[in-house]
């Protein structure tokens, strides 16, 4: 099992790293999220899958000699979250820069950063209430 799961972990990698190579920024976003998952799997992986035993500590406070760790569980939960987070900052963040740019091309960001001028929350302020 662990072996297809690192044949998987390498599937993963290989295509988020391609994804994030590509010119479009939507690409690299997606690119982003699927490295971050081939990253949780590999921790996933390395708590071992088969354990049969619970991550428990009996009534009488006395801990089972072979326990499952918990800690690979924990540290996914806090990826994930983080992982959400940064998706939903890149999505605004690219949503903006689209608003702005007109263009969601890494490679043609440049000129049309030089040709665009700089935006100011106040104009917009002023466009609103107009």
């Amino acid at each position: 099992m662990e072996t297809w799961m690192a044949l998987l972990v390498g599937g993963l990698s290989a295509v988020g790293v391609y994804l994030m190579l590509r010119p479009h920024l939507i690409q690299f976003l997606i690119g982003f999220l699927v490295l971050g998952n081939a990253a949780n799997l590999l921790i996933f992986t390395s708590g071992r899958l088969g354990s049969a035993f619970p991550p428990l500590v009996q009534p009488d406070g006395t801990v089972l000699a072979p326990y499952a760790n918990p800690l690979p569980q924990a540290l996914i939960l806090t990826a994930i979250v983080i992982g959400f987070a940064l998706a939903a900052f890149g999505i605004v963040l690219f949503f903006r820069a689209e608003q702005v740019l007109k263009t969601l091309n890494a490679e043609a960001m440049p000129e049309r950063l030089e040709a665009a001028p700089a935006p100011s929350p106040v104009d917009e302020v002023r466009e609103e209430r107009a």
